[in-house]
């Protein structure tokens, strides 16, 4: 199957998105919740399930700066009311890279949000940053994560104020780097027993695991062999890696610089059957686009990828702030022609280009 190349859109304007995606008011609300069916990696409590709200927020909204660690965000409106509409409005889950949180994608969601959709982001438990402490764990079991954007959606939908707002018809998912994995988990993509069983082993036995930097730093090869050997609650998800973690009620995603392409079913992908764009970088060293984007996109149908030319892998991570750009430079260094914000206000108008199409308003 071809891969379907695309430029990005010229519908509407980096310079008109600048003042559409910015101006209006946009509130945010952070949600403690939990899933009740699932247990936190410490075996002591339900799994956490924090979710970060965007929405359109009323007119008078009062607007200010968040602090988000290395981060420099936009201004939001911390706890506004949400603006009057005629109409339910969009939703889109949104999932974080390994390690990171919901806020480091920020100048996506609030963006998104400026322009009518409501955007949830989940802190993926045990993988983000938002919580005291990594868990080992949850960098090796990925499939707890497409079940954390359901049990989320289940709590969304109930909920008392936001449930009533949400289009049911007009639900979709977006993914960053390992966010990527999830959100196409979410729409039907499978692990591959046998390659998944290559890589486990290759860490169990061989010590030969290739860890992503934000637990390398922390954790060696030989420590993920031992708990691969001897976590019996871990081998025990393991075995169920494969399983189908897709919701129908997602009806088209958003894939940025996505991993695992190379362990994911070529069957499942190609029985994915929703709008699929992708968007990745061919400077990405992380996320080759040869191995991850582009083979997603050849396999399932429909589907289209815009490769970028000069962008990192965490390009896609929400601009630095001084502290950031001091303390964690590896996911504050852009290349010197290549500002993250500029390119940022392209990918806005991509993303509201995609959803528009995809999820039309009835």
């Amino acid at each position: 199957m071809p891969v379907h190349l695309v430029e990005p859109p010229a519908i509407v304007t980096v310079s008109t998105c600048a003042s559409l995606c910015h101006d209006a008011p946009v509130g945010l609300l952070q949600r403690p919740w939990v899933d009740p069916s699932r247990q936190a990696w410490s075996g002591a409590a339900p799994r956490p399930l924090r979710v970060t709200l965007w929405y359109p927020a009323v007119a008078d909204a009062r607007m200010e700066v968040l602090p988000a660690g290395p981060f420099a965000l936009e201004p939001v409106a911390p706890g506004a009311a949400p603006a009057a509409s005629p109409a339910r409005l969009p939703l889109l889950l949104l999932s974080h890279g390994t390690g990171g949180s919901a806020l480091a994608m920020s100048w996506l969601a609030r963006a998104l949000a400026a322009r009518g959709f409501l955007v949830a982001g989940v802190d993926h438990h045990g993988n983000t940053g938002a919580e005291a402490e990594y868990r080992l764990e949850a960098f090796l079991a990925w499939w707890d994560r497409p079940r954390d954007l359901s049990a989320a959606l289940d709590r969304l939908l109930a909920d008392p104020q936001w449930g009533p707002r949400v289009d049911t018809q007009r639900v979709g998912v977006i993914g960053f780097s390992l966010g990527g994995y999830t959100a196409l988990a979410a729409l039907g993509a499978r692990l591959d027993a046998a390659a998944l069983a290559h890589f486990h082993s290759r860490c169990a036995d061989e010590g030969q695991c290739l860890l992503p930097p934000e637990i390398a730093a922390r954790h060696s090869a030989a420590e993920v062999g031992a708990l691969l050997r001897s976590d019996g609650r871990l081998r025990a998800s393991i075995e169920e890696a494969g399983r189908d973690w897709s919701d129908a009620r997602f009806r088209a995603g958003l894939v940025l610089a996505p991993v695992m392409g190379a362990l994911m079913s070529a069957e499942s992908l190609t029985a994915i059957r929703v709008p699929l764009h992708l968007i990745a970088s061919e400077a990405d060293d992380q996320a080759p686009p040869s191995v991850t984007a582009q083979r997603v996109a050849a396999a399932v149908p429909g589907a289209t990828v815009h490769v970028l030319q000069g962008a990192g892998h965490y390009s896609f991570l929400s601009p630095c702030n001084e502290f950031g750009r001091q303390r964690a430079a590896p996911i504050c260094s852009d290349p010197p022609d290549q500002p993250r914000e500029r390119l940022h206000r392209q990918l806005q108008v991509e993303a509201l280009d995609f959803f528009a199409r995809a999820l039309p308003q009835r």
